[in-house]
């Protein structure tokens, strides 16, 4: 499911955020806009489930946010966001909305040279011999 694996980064970021808590919580402006979305996605898929269906969610959020380099609970937690979207059209239809409207989908960034850096986002980079950063 593609819709899945494009929302896999914001879902990601806001389990790292939040927690399990992220199926709960309301938006904070504060946080950055990845993670909003990412909880918005999971909270869509929330919704969807039955009460079976959130057990399961739940645990799948709490396996990766106590480990979020466990490839296993990543995977776990995906698969449960592609049986909500494989089950359900009118969530199919909200996360393509959400991510379309957040301008996602397939990034190229490239990076050619020495010393030469790529990222779809930054913060700071610094880069080159005897850099010093000055607040």
């Amino acid at each position: 499911m593609e819709l899945a694996e494009q929302a896999w980064p914001y879902l990601s970021t806001a389990v790292s955020a939040y927690g399990v808590g992220v199926l709960t919580r309301a938006e904070d402006a504060a946080v950055e806009a990845t993670a909003n979305l990412g909880r918005r996605i999971l909270q869509a898929v929330w919704r969807q489930r039955g009460e079976q269906g959130r057990a399961e969610l739940e645990a799948a959020v709490q396996d990766v946010a106590a480990d979020l380099k466990d490839g296993d609970a990543a995977a776990a937690l995906r698969q449960q966001v592609k049986r909500a979207l494989r089950e359900d059209a009118e969530l199919r239809e909200e996360l393509a909305e959400m991510l379309s409207a957040a301008g996602a989908g397939p990034v190229n960034v490239t990076a050619s040279g020495e010393r030469s850096i790529a990222a779809q986002t930054i913060g700071t980079a610094v880069t080159g011999d005897n850099v010093t950063l000055r607040p």
